[in-house]
């Protein structure tokens, strides 16, 4: 009987190193055969935003350069983006009319490919980011040309989400949206739902729950800067995606508790909030490092609000800004990252105050300079109007996501809370 079972096992270690040596099944492929994780909550994670909105011509998308053109196109002088991407490691690129000193030209990546996305989402393995939110923008998805391209990015995430072990959540922005588009959500989210199993763990374990149900996360609700909807469409979206069997984050204004500053006065806001399951502010371009300790305060009264109302709370955090080539130096007012400390004292300030989870803003976006990925140390020549943002030489082109991988770590109490940022070893 031993001997059978020695011959059985010598006969799957061979057929096992056979596999591997004829490139049928890489290592990556046999640990995402060892065992699915599954993600039940929000709380202990470090999360980002992922955009995945970005398109080149030649990519089969047919949507051009897409976020990447400026006022006349992509090319020296016009372009939306102000940090280039760091592009060692894309299976796939493309090729721009920018050149770097040396006259070399410089190339680019597109969401389209799912070797991008795969490339994203095994940054987030190696670093720890516990994973992503799909950003799914109303806006694009009522036409046919953007449904196809954040069709084809969240497929490709979804499976990137399985074969890296990393959690994955839809999110919709409201931004463009128009009264009636309520039901073009509602619709989407039962489709994804159909697609990709986001209720059934034994066929997507990925898929983030909270509360007992897959997590929606709907942006853009109570903001005062004139939106063509508003808190009507807002409660039917909550209450459609209610009935259909999801939890809701709901991402609203800086100041949603006061109802003052960024946020409309309606108090209806705050019933709207105790409906749903989670609470995400947005704190992007509010601040500099010089003046977030007193939004410190305030995530420590807003943590207290919804532990009162039963609403969990995810604060929000940004490793600087910058959306010069977008929308011009003279109305840009550029937040440094001081070589990370900037976001490790959010990171480590709502942490400290007591937040169970985190959000940071974002993983890709590199329009408006708070990417966390990998950016270019060496970037290409510019002039007025796509003059880029190299990161810092003092730290290395993969730093931002370190330090998110990091703090996850701390959330997790797997280290002590550090108020300074850590040192790379």
């Amino acid at each position: 009987m031993v001997k059978r079972f020695t011959r059985i096992v010598a006969y799957l270690l061979f057929s096992a190193s056979l596999l591997f040596s004829t490139g049928l099944l890489s290592p990556t492929a046999a640990v995402a055969q060892t065992g699915n994780k599954t993600y039940d909550s929000y709380k202990g994670l470090v999360m980002a935003g992922y955009q995945g909105w970005f398109n080149a011509p030649d990519d089969g998308a047919g949507r051009g350069w897409y976020h990447y053109s400026g006022h006349d196109g992509f090319r020296p002088g016009s372009c939306s983006i102000d940090f280039w991407p760091d592009c060692s490691e894309y299976r796939k690129l493309y090729k721009t009319e920018f050149k770097f000193p040396d006259q070399t030209p410089a190339y680019t990546f597109s969401s389209y490919d799912p070797s991008t996305v795969d490339t994203h989402f095994r940054w987030m393995r190696d670093y720890g980011l516990d994973g992503v939110f799909m950003q799914r923008f109303i806006a694009e998805i009522r036409n046919p040309s953007g449904l196809n391209h954040f069709n084809t990015v969240l497929n490709s995430s979804m499976q990137a989400a399985r074969k890296y072990r990393r959690a994955i959540c839809v999110m919709y922005d409201l931004s463009g949206m128009r009264p009636g588009d309520e039901q073009l959500l509602l619709a989407d989210i039962a489709d994804i739902a159909r697609r990709h199993s986001l209720k059934d763990r034994s066929k997507n374990s990925s898929y983030l729950y909270h509360n007992g149900k897959p997590l929606v996360t709907v942006w853009g609700v109570g903001f005062n800067d004139r939106r063509h909807y508003g808190l009507d469409e807002a409660e039917a979206i909550i209450d459609g995606l209610k009935a259909q069997g999801f939890s809701v984050m709901l991402g609203v204004p800086t100041h949603w508790r006061t109802l003052s500053g960024d946020t409309e006065s309606d108090p209806r806001l705050h019933e709207l909030i105790r409906k749903c399951d989670i609470i995400m502010p947005w704190f992007v371009g509010r601040y500099n490092e010089a003046t977030y300790p007193h939004y410190r305060l305030l995530i420590e009264s807003d943590l207290a609000w919804a532990k009162q109302n039963r609403v969990d709370y995810a604060p929000l955090a940004f490793p600087g800004f910058s959306w010069r080539n977008m929308k011009g130096q003279e109305n840009s007012i550029p937040i440094p990252r001081n070589k990370g400390s900037f976001l490790w004292a959010q990171l480590a300030g709502a942490i400290s105050a007591g937040a169970e989870m985190i959000y940071v803003a974002m993983f890709d976006e590199i329009d408006e300079g708070t990417a966390i990925f990998k950016c270019a140390k060496q970037v290409p020549e510019g002039q007025q109007g796509s003059t880029f943002v190299p990161i810092e030489e003092e730290v290395g082109s993969d730093h931002y996501l370190w330090l998110v991988g990091e703090a996850g770590r701390m959330l997790r109490r797997e280290k002590g809370l550090e108020m300074e940022q850590p040192k790379r070893k």
